[in-house]
């Protein structure tokens, strides 16, 4: 299972759910919500989205830091202002965001599952191995820092 630690860009997991949700429409129950509301609802969950992950970016990019999540002990700054005292992982909450607000315009119960797989694969697989070597680079700091704020919201 190690294999695939910080192995797959999350951006490329999130599209390959967001294909996978787009498949899973036509095999279950659809939403019961008007076509307008749920185009809304997705357009406000996606642009909740686009702020979170600005804000991260934004953030490293301050701090001139690596935003290569595939390889993490290049990071050169532990980032905790801004967004970062609300998530420990901005760019991720909003691809749970862009996910969720998919499943919604897509309008099938079934594609609900892609976020929450997301969610799963990206803990183990992404967030783990980052917070592994965040602890051996930054010690207490990042220690300290992770009892303050919550790895996802």
């Amino acid at each position: 299972m190690n294999a695939l630690e910080l192995k797959i860009p999350p951006p490329v997991v999130a599209l390959l759910l967001a294909l996978a949700m787009w498949a899973l429409v036509a095999l279950g129950p659809a939403l019961p919500w008007p076509e307008g509301i749920r185009r809304v609802v997705a357009l406000v969950l996606a642009l909740v989205g686009a702020s979170f992950d600005f804000m991260g970016l934004v953030a490293f990019l301050r701090r001139h830091t690596t935003i290569n999540p595939l390889r993490p002990a290049n990071a050169s700054a532990l980032v905790t202002s801004g967004i970062y005292r609300v998530t420990r992982n901005p760019m991720y909450v909003g691809l749970v965001c862009f996910l969720t607000a998919w499943a919604v315009w897509l309008g099938a119960w079934l594609a609900f599952a892609g976020p929450v797989v997301f969610v799963l694969y990206i803990t183990r697989f992404q967030i783990q191995p980052e917070e592994r070597v965040l602890t051996t680079l930054f010690g207490d700091t990042y220690t300290a820092y992770t009892r303050r704020v919550r790895r996802w919201l």
